[in-house]
């Protein structure tokens, strides 16, 4: 029974995962384990993180395999083991990363481990606004369609700095250059309806407040992982209004929460505190393979089909955000605000 392989395998990877979750599992492993029986035909995924970008074009049906024990991965990052899973459905991927070396191995991982070698690298750098216009340009000029849309961007501790657009690198990073790609790719996205748009958040946004002097590096205080935090409440705050302005257009937004999770997004902090975070990681965070699959649930999971505007936890169970992420009001000022400033940069 491949349903009851699947929940030995889930719980056991990961034991801080309820078992209840092992009704729809999803496991990455060397054999494209799948969540569903099947994935539809022509689904065109983007996932979109803070230095790989994957898009996703499965081009059959697929179905389960039995479970095989996995073997230990090369790879490292959210994004990469979202990538995999869907190289592993069959699917044409194109990686878009800013660093090209970093890029060509992660490809080259890919192909391998998937066995696909329908996987491609492009270069963009999600903090500079006029890459994003260009890499968005390139996607609305190839493609015909895109189904799925996942912003995976989370950068956290970058030393102090503005860009060339005047904006805080850290906002602009993990919030402005993916709502404006998002907003760029709207319209393609109705037009492939039904699809989704999945936006990776974190815990840490209750800890976050709405100052929009912060976007300009104003008023911020870079203790530790502060101006994360805001941004990560931003992504969910724009989330919900995008979900509310998409309404009837067969298109929903949905925020995940991955968990807490040893990536590299700790690269910029000092020695210690990356030591500290790595040893105490050990007992008790989630591996990348493990905190990519809320992510990938909500993407393709039959049972989020309909829902939109909510906030998934790293159970992949429905939790209600932080009060300020719920207020329409705020909402309302934010993806406004948004909209004006990336349309004057």
């Amino acid at each position: 029974d491949c349903r009851t392989d699947l929940e030995l395998c889930f719980v056991f990877q990961n034991v801080f995962i309820p078992l209840t979750l092992s009704v729809s599992p999803i496991c990455l492993s060397p054999d494209p384990i799948l969540p569903f029986p099947y994935i539809r035909e022509s689904l065109f995924v983007l996932v979109f993180s803070f230095s790989h970008l994957f898009f996703c074009l499965p081009n059959s049906w697929l179905f389960l395999y039995p479970y095989t024990p996995p073997p230990p991965y090369p790879l490292s990052g959210i994004g990469k083991f979202i990538a995999l899973d869907f190289a592993r459905r069959g699917a044409r991927v194109i990686l878009a990363c800013r660093s090209e070396a970093r890029g060509r191995a992660a490809l080259q991982e890919i192909q391998k481990l998937s066995g696909n070698a329908n996987v491609h690298l492009r270069l963009v750098d999600t903090s500079s606004l006029a890459s994003v216009r260009a890499f968005a340009e390139g996607v609305l000029r190839e493609e015909k369609e895109l189904h799925i849309l996942v912003n995976n961007a989370g950068a956290s501790g970058l030393p102090r700095e503005i860009t060339s657009d005047g904006l805080e690198v850290s906002f602009a990073t993990n919030h402005v250059g993916p709502f404006l790609l998002t907003n760029l790719l709207l319209d393609l996205l109705k037009r492939s309806a039904p699809a989704r748009i999945v936006n990776v958040s974190s815990v840490n946004h209750w800890r976050g407040k709405v100052d929009f002097s912060h976007f300009k590096g104003e008023n911020l205080s870079y203790g530790m992982d502060s101006v994360y935090n805001h941004t990560k409440l931003h992504n969910i705050i724009c989330t919900n209004e995008l979900a509310r302005r998409l309404q009837g257009t067969g298109v929903a937004a949905n925020s995940v929460h991955p968990g807490v999770v040893m990536t590299e997004v700790m690269r910029h902090y000092n020695i210690l505190i990356r030591f500290l975070f790595k040893l105490i990681g050990i007992f008790f965070f989630k591996s990348s393979e493990e905190g990519a699959v809320s992510s990938i649930y909500c993407a393709v999971a039959e049972e989020t089909e309909g829902i939109t505007g909510k906030y998934f936890d790293s159970d992949c169970s429905l939790v209600l955000p932080a009060p300020l992420a719920r207020d329409q009001a705020v909402a309302v000022k934010d993806f406004e605000f948004c909209e004006r400033l990336t349309s004057k940069l």
